[in-house]
């Protein structure tokens, strides 16, 4: 298993990929998804998820 990227690295790495002319805002944006998916991965690890049948049941009663 690789050694988990520290979250700056991570955020430098996100920012590093993205074009010379981006801007603030797309760089924020970016950040946040990350941070999305990590926490998305916390929760995954610590068991904290819904069944897709449950979300697809949420979902048709809107």
């Amino acid at each position: 298993m690789e050694p988990e990227e520290s979250t700056k690295t991570e955020a430098l790495n996100a920012i590093r990929r993205l074009p010379e002319n981006a801007n603030t805002e797309e760089m924020m944006y970016q950040l946040y998804v990350l941070e999305n998916i990590r926490r998305g991965q916390r929760d995954a690890e610590q068991g904290n998820t819904i069944a897709a049948e449950e979300v697809l049941q949420d979902l048709q009663r809107w």
